[in-house]
């Protein structure tokens, strides 16, 4: 895949995908109850939440493939519900699993899409031929989808999404089964994309990946959007940072640590080859990193444990689901939500 361009100055971030007050129930089981999010063009950003959280769910309603039972979706101004060919015409969608037809060659799968885009044959096939390299297919453009590994299923599934040059992207979980080299190529491409002013909206497990690649983040927990506030002050709490001496054991350098920064032992963990210690901020962290060189102990490693995102995912994660109310203000069985909340 090429580098990317550097980010335009200037580019404005204007909400190329606005949703608000989103719900989507199946049954009894409320997929998504209540999402209210804004995706900015110029911008990648990332949808986090644990499974089991409505994220493939409300990619599914911004691809026009499922109607919200309620609430308001808007890809670049357009209502997918309204006008499903207009939106269409807006996305590219990349879901989870890639759905090829297997007897397809991954150049024929490309073209035959871009043919579906009303794409004339000479011009479908010469961009196939441009997204199978830009992807890394080149390769495996006459193979069968079925002989493809996840991981070039994934790389299918992306150049597919690209065929009609949308301007909005929805990729679900695109760096499942990559390879490290892969996942540096999605990362760069990206980034490439923001840069052009496409509006980028990527869910994935992979938390250190998504912290390499976005500029926004949302999270979702239990069909719901987190309050800012909330995720604001979840990422300001204490994060554990890790701390290596040179040719010392764990046992013996969280004394020295300890001794340096003047915290009691117990307050300090040991993990492997690692002393654990907890900062507020990265401004203290750089402080402790000063006084333990000014100790003139030999520090190898001192970096962050937990990315930011992922500690902020774990410290949301407290047992309910947000922006929900205490059980004792719950409607009871049969009672009119609006009422009970008005």
């Amino acid at each position: 895949m090429p580098s990317p361009a550097p980010r335009a100055p200037g580019i404005p971030a204007e909400p190329g995908i606005v949703v608000q007050g989103v719900r989507r129930s199946f049954g009894e089981v409320q997929a998504v109850r209540n999402v209210t999010l804004r995706a900015h063009a110029g911008r990648v950003t990332g949808l986090v939440g644990p499974n089991g959280s409505g994220k493939t769910t409300l990619l599914l309603m911004l691809a026009s493939l499922l109607a919200p039972d309620a609430g308001s979706i808007r890809i670049d101004g357009v209502d997918p519900v309204t006008d499903p060919q207009a939106a269409r015409a807006l996305l590219g969608w990349m879901p989870d699993a890639l759905g090829a037809w297997n007897s397809l060659t991954s150049r024929e799968t490309l073209a035959v899409t871009a043919r579906l885009y009303g794409m004339p044959r000479a011009e479908a096939s010469v961009r196939a031929d441009a997204l199978l390299g830009e992807v890394g297919l080149v390769d495996l453009a006459d193979a069968p989808a079925r002989v493809l590994s996840r991981g070039q299923k994934q790389r299918l599934g992306l150049a597919r999404a690209l065929v009609h040059d949308p301007r909005v992207l929805l990729l679900d979980e695109p760096a499942s089964g990559l390879d490290p080299q892969a996942r540096i190529d999605l990362r760069l491409l990206l980034r490439r994309f923001a840069a052009e002013g496409r509006t980028v909206l990527v869910s994935s497990h992979i938390l250190s990946e998504l912290e390499e690649v976005v500029d926004d983040a949302v999270f979702l927990m239990a069909g719901a959007t987190v309050d800012p506030a909330r995720v604001e002050a979840a990422s300001r709490r204490a994060r554990p940072w890790r701390v290596r001496l040179a040719g010392a054991e764990a046992s013996v350098a969280v004394e020295q640590v300890a001794g340096a920064l003047r915290i009691p032992v117990e307050n300090l963990g040991v993990d492997r080859r690692d002393v654990v210690v907890s900062f507020e901020s990265e401004d203290a962290a750089a402080v402790a990193l000063r006084d333990l060189v000014a100790a003139g102990l030999d520090v190898v490693e001192f970096a962050a444990a937990q990315g930011a995102l992922e500690r902020t995912f774990l410290d949301l994660g407290d047992g309910r689901p947000p922006q929900s109310p205490p059980p004792s203000e719950l409607p009871a069985p049969g009672e009119d939500e609006s009422e009970a909340t008005s």
